[in-house]
């Protein structure tokens, strides 16, 4: 559970905190494979937080979801050093991480566990997604998701709701792989 901070060369006011999750269906990937992604945007003005997260078979649901929460936590306790302004971070992810993004924007309880007010999410971006994907198909998300008793609360469409922040969802998962739902 680590973490890299990348940031503008140049910073002359408080700028956005982007915090970047990784994909890799919650079993792979690591955050050197972001790097790219992460100065990318450091170029376009944002202090870029890439963290860790722990993965499948060392945990399940909703374990990810929780150390995404530290990560913010600490992007809003520690972003100030590095030019950030913590009363504006925006979540992004791809994949496995897109769906991290999206469930700590939509579904408060990680946020407010991890002291993080929710009202400091401002944007979020998924790409290549999965937002709704009962039911479960797959060894890959059953071993993942498939122990929770309430599988519907492990869904970010589950949390949709007209005062979440502004979205970005992109998915590439066609209909047939069982990722979405229709």
């Amino acid at each position: 559970q680590t973490l890299d901070v990348y940031a503008p060369r140049r910073i002359e006011a408080p700028r956005p905190i982007a915090v970047l999750f990784y994909g890799g269906s919650w079993e792979t990937g690591r955050r050197q494979d972001y790097e790219w992604t992460a100065r990318a945007l450091a170029a376009k003005g944002f202090v870029v937080v890439l963290p860790d997260y722990r993965l499948y078979p060392a945990v399940r649901f909703p374990a990810f979801l929780e150390d995404g929460a530290l990560a913010v936590r600490w992007a809003v306790d520690h972003g100030p050093a590095y030019g950030g302004d913590p009363s504006r971070i925006v979540l992004l992810g791809h994949s496995a991480g897109a769906y991290n993004a999206v469930m700590l924007a939509l579904d408060e309880r990680y946020l407010k566990a991890a002291g993080v007010d929710p009202r400091t999410i401002r944007a979020v971006a998924g790409l290549a997604g999965p937002y709704d994907f009962l039911p479960l198909k797959g060894a890959g998300v059953t071993n993942v998701f498939g122990r929770e008793a309430d599988l519907a609360a492990t869904q970010p469409a589950t949390f949709a709701r007209a005062d979440a922040p502004p979205m970005f969802l992109a998915t590439a998962w066609p209909l047939s792989k069982g990722w979405l739902s229709a």
